[in-house]
């Protein structure tokens, strides 16, 4: 980290995190591209899981060996914490498998880069992203308003082919596989969270402070034990010279929805309309093809999708596999973030949203 610091006492953020978009656009340093010999690996390990009958949701990176791929997984590993928090693996081809293909070597590609964690409170392992209609927020959760509308959860928004706002989610990585594009839109947009810290650090360094300090957000029908129906909970935050970020409106917008939140100051507003100005001037912009699988670290990467026109027919509609990964050689992350991850110790399987029992799938 820098030595240069301001009157706040914060220095700017270093490393191959802290980049513009137009850097990344100019550079292949984060992509990897699979050979024939790496592909057909997948494909033997697929097989295999598929010949013995096993569910991809059990399996394990013992039941999914890779050894072929062991040196670039590790890479893209390194790069994803220690360098550019983003990586793109390339040359799939989802059309030559079957959906319990694609599933299963999606499923094992990701236990050998870390741990899958729930994304739900029934334990679902994968999600398919795709538009649900109007339908979704019954579905996936809403919240009524004063005026008699709905407040649709972020789960909601993903079912839906509305746009997507700057967020990153409750694990060290998102996994992104794409397997078929909308007829026009659903572009994916990357911001680096550490560049808008240095930004926002040079522009207005009293609303970056508040950044560090806690909002409050809901857990949106996530609730789990004796848990409250929402927390507080920092959008940047450090622990020793690891740097983390947390942060969807959605949530803390349906916080404020709640008598008993606190209701956030204005320059609360500002410091988060300041962060988001400067994610959507410093985005990396891309359409995701057919094949690509997409990773992100969720401690310094925002991510958000433009709205999108999708096809008629159901079989071409827009369809991406999500796995949400606790990683092996992720940071450690500070006390006040335990809320959300549960163990915060490097390395830990942490992340995800808490499964309830009673709900849990047989």
């Amino acid at each position: 980290m820098s030595t240069t610091e301001t009157p706040t006492g914060r220095a700017p953020r270093t490393g191959a995190d802290v980049w513009s978009g137009a850097e990344i656009a100019a550079s292949d340093d984060w992509i990897y591209p699979l050979d024939a010999a790496q592909i057909a690996e997948l494909e033997t390990a697929t097989e295999a899981v598929l010949r013995r009958g096993l569910d991809w949701r059990r399996l394990t990176r013992a039941d999914f060996p890779l050894p072929a791929l062991t040196a670039l997984l590790d890479e893209v590993a390194a790069q994803l914490e220690q360098g550019r928090g983003l990586a793109k693996l390339t040359g799939l081809d989802p059309g030559r498998y079957s959906q319990a293909e694609r599933r299963t070597l999606f499923y094992g590609l990701g236990c050998n880069l870390g741990t899958p964690v729930s994304m739900s409170t029934d334990g679902m392992l994968m999600s398919d992203v795709t538009d649900e209609g109007a339908t979704a927020g019954e579905r996936y959760g809403q919240v009524a308003t004063a005026d008699g509308g709905d407040f649709l959860s972020s789960r909601a928004r993903v079912h839906s082919t509305g746009e997507l706002r700057f967020h990153n989610d409750r694990s060290d990585v998102v996994a992104l596989f794409c397997i078929a594009r909308a007829r026009s839109g659903g572009l994916s947009r990357i911001a680096s969270v550490p560049r808008i810290h240095n930004e926002m650090l040079a522009l207005r360094p009293d609303l970056l402070e508040l950044l560090f300090r806690d909002y409050h957000r809901s857990r949106l029908g996530e609730e789990f034990g004796d848990n409250a129906a929402w927390y507080a909970l920092p959008v940047f935050a450090e622990a020793g010279d690891s740097f983390t970020c947390h942060y969807s409106r959605t949530y803390i917008e349906a916080a404020q929805l709640n008598d008993d939140v606190p209701k956030m100051a204005p320059e609360q507003w500002q410091a988060i309309e300041l962060m988001v100005e400067l994610a959507n001037e410093l985005a990396f912009e891309t359409m995701q093809q057919p094949g690509e699988i997409q990773l992100l670290n969720n401690h310094v990467a925002f991510h958000s999708r433009t709205a999108y026109e999708d096809h008629d027919e159901p079989a071409r509609r827009r369809l991406l596999h999500r796995l949400w990964l606790a990683m092996p050689n992720s940071r450690p992350l500070p006390q006040s973030y335990a809320v959300l991850f549960r163990d915060i110790r490097p390395g830990a399987h942490r992340g995800g949203i808490v499964v309830q029992e009673a709900a849990a799938p047989a």
